[in-house]
């Protein structure tokens, strides 16, 4: 197995990616030096030692003004505290350059088992709840025993602990909160991953392909087992070429993607199609299809009935996010519902992926342009008001922020609720029709069949790319997918009044196919006028004039219509109910503008081809599985959108 000589560079530019994203932009670098943190902070590199005697290793960064006391704000990351070493400092600490310059006791630490600290590490580690000796460890376990050791060894600090984190760190922060440790008073889950089966590799129970590159930076064993490497000791494969989209198609099935994770082994023979690979999270992939116990275990959505009542919460997220969507969302919604007397608020702007934690000026995902200065105001106005309250403030719920602090990607502005959703929001329920319009009444029901060709499924991109995880096409222009004959298309008329989704969105399919197997993705997209202005970041090819944004979209694969956990085939040519939960949408369709559904059932390759004849395992269909198939949407098929009048 070759691998690009260049990739080790890139791991860590990507690692820092996946982290936050938080490298210094030019604004940045206007408002702080490189060396602010160093003339600012001093530095002090610890090894604590966890209940059952692996130690952790942990980077502090302390204030150099020693004539007060500080709140210790932490992050836990799989993806390294670095860099190592005395004299050496990150160029930008702490949740904002707000937070960095007031002064606080900023703490970073390596997750077990990653970079140099000790133990084993568990991609996902399950929680456990009823802890019986201190060989029961999870990370709210090694959380609590890292504040413990904090409060308790650090000089200046209030008593006071928040944490926050960014993707993977925003799923370590969730878990600060279960048996969280006294001390601890704020945390702030960011992007936070909840569950796997439905955030970043799976949505729905189809796997992401598209995130295929990104599985041997959390399965590669280290080099030396449990023992700290202070080097990249992982690996991305190299698919020798820019077209993604026709390198995954000329694979062909799951299986023929095992040699992938060799690791390096020249002289080892290309692995049987269904032999066990040196990554231990490709084998988890590839040997659980369903939700069973082992996604089950992992998740963290489930175990939020207890979050402790004396740690407040800011759940944050992107409208626009492809990784993690599911995670805040379910996080703010699980707390909020089981933990009625906490102090639980969420924050949701038009951003993809940690991109609240830059300073870009202007705020752009992909083509589109929403806005100046979105991410600053958040810092400034919304996360250092947070943190202050309760780590160096009253503490009290008076905090001065809403429940609800979200960005209307349509109108472009932010909007202050009591509840999510708002108050007043009704359902309003939508039907499909055979003119390719999408109604409050239902037409006659009849059958639109479709193609689904194996062979060409849909792009879920026009863009010919390799990318390491995709974030721009949530909010890509979709007419080149609404002129294709296998996504079918369904429009209201011209808008004479604002629309304003604010909720989530239920597809509820009525559909039936000549296979036994098959996935259904449904788009919800703002059509805009014809004479909508083009912004300066618009790709040269395109114009804002009848762009297609996409506002919500979501796969369901077929087989999990009934149950995540036993999948079953469909029978060919029934009429069958499909049901797929589009996550909550904050966007007003405005006057002059339409609202469209497009649904389909390939979008390659975000996520796997699907083989259409039903097999146990997708990851083990060969060649012979894969068949083209003509599928059929009927119009008695509808969508319930949650409208806020």
């Amino acid at each position: 197995m070759k691998f690009n000589s260049k990739v080790p560079i890139l791991l860590l530019l990507i690692t820092l990616l996946l982290s936050c994203g938080k490298t210094n932009t030019k604004a940045e670098t206007a408002e702080v030096t490189d060396t602010y943190v160093a003339d600012n902070y001093t530095k002090q590199e610890v090894d604590i030692a966890m209940r059952d005697g692996v130690k952790l290793h942990t980077t502090i960064y302390s204030p150099k003004d020693t004539s007060k006391k500080y709140p210790i704000i932490m992050q836990r990351t799989p993806y390294s505290s670095r860099p190592y070493g005395e004299g050496k400092f990150k160029a930008k600490i702490g949740p904002n350059i707000h937070m960095m310059k007031e002064g606080n006791i900023i703490v970073y630490q390596d997750v077990r088992g990653r970079w140099l600290s000790e133990g084993h590490y568990e991609n996902m580690r399950a929680y456990i709840p009823n802890k019986t000796s201190d060989t029961d460890i999870d990370e709210s376990s090694d959380t609590y025993d890292t504040i413990e050791w904090l409060v308790n060894n650090v000089e200046n600090n209030n008593g006071r602990v928040g944490i926050w984190g960014i993707s993977y760190p925003g799923f370590y922060s969730t878990y600060a909160t279960v048996d969280a440790h006294p001390a601890l008073k704020a945390a702030s889950p960011q992007a936070s991953i909840g569950d796997f089966f439905f955030d970043d590799f799976h949505h729905n129970g189809a796997y992401l392909l598209s995130y295929f590159r990104a599985t041997s930076l959390f399965g590669t064993p280290r080099p030396n087992g449990d023992q700290p490497i202070d080097t990249a000791w992982y690996t991305l494969p190299d698919l020798g070429t820019e077209d993604q989209y026709q390198f995954f198609l000329d694979k062909g099935p799951l299986k023929n993607l095992n040699s992938f994770f060799e690791y390096g082994l020249e002289d080892k023979p290309s692995l049987a199609p269904d032999e066990m690979t040196d990554d231990f999270f490709w084998n988890e992939l590839k040997e659980h299809p369903n939700y069973d116990e082992l996604w089950q275990s992992r998740g963290l959505i489930q175990h939020l009935r207890n979050v402790k009542s004396h740690v407040a919460t800011m759940v944050v997220g992107g409208w626009f996010d492809a990784e993690d969507l599911y995670g805040p969302l379910e996080t703010y919604k699980n707390i909020e519902k089981y933990n009625k007397e906490n102090y639980n608020t969420m924050v949701f702007g038009p951003w993809d992926h940690g991109r609240w934690a830059k300073r870009d000026g202007r705020t752009v995902v992909g083509n589109y342009y929403f806005g100046d200065s979105i991410s600053e105001f958040f810092q400034e106005n919304i996360e250092t008001k947070f943190f202050n309250h309760f780590l160096k403030g009253s503490g009290d719920k008076n905090s001065g922020l809403p429940e609800a602090y979200v960005f209307d990607s349509g109108k472009k502005e932010w909007k202050q609720f009591d509840a999510w959703p708002p108050k007043g929001v009704q359902k309003k329920e939508m039907f499909l029709s055979v003119d390719q319009q999408l109604t409050v009444d239902q037409k006659a029901e009849a059958g639109i069949d479709f193609i689904s060709d194996i062979k060409k499924p849909v792009p879920y991109s026009e863009d010919v790319k390799s990318v390491f995880t995709p974030r721009k096409y949530m909010t890509d222009d979709q007419r080149f997918a609404a002129r294709r004959s296998d996504v079918l298309v369904f429009e209201t008329d011209v808008m004479e009044a604002d629309f304003t989704l604010a909720g989530d969105i239920l597809a509820k399919l009525k559909v039936a196919t000549t296979g036994t197997a098959a996935d259904w993705i449904v788009k919800v997209i703002d059509v805009h006028p014809a004479k909508t202005e083009t912004n300066e970041e618009m790709q040269d090819h395109l114009k804002m004039s009848n762009y297609h944004l996409m506002v919500r979209s979501e796969v369901l694969r077929g087989r999990f219509r009934n149950s995540f956990e036993n999948p079953e085939p469909f029978v060919p040519d029934q009429k069958t109910e499909v049901n797929i939960k589009l996550q909550d949408v904050f966007h007003t369709i405005k006057k002059g503008h339409k609202l469209q559904v497009q649904v389909q059932s390939t979008w390659f390759p975000l996520i796997d081809l699907n083989p259409q004849t039903y097999v146990e395992n997708i990851f083990k269909a060969d060649e012979e599985d894969f068949k083209t198939q003509t599928h059929t949407v009927f119009t008695d098929s509808s969508l319930e959108f949650s409208v806020l009048e």
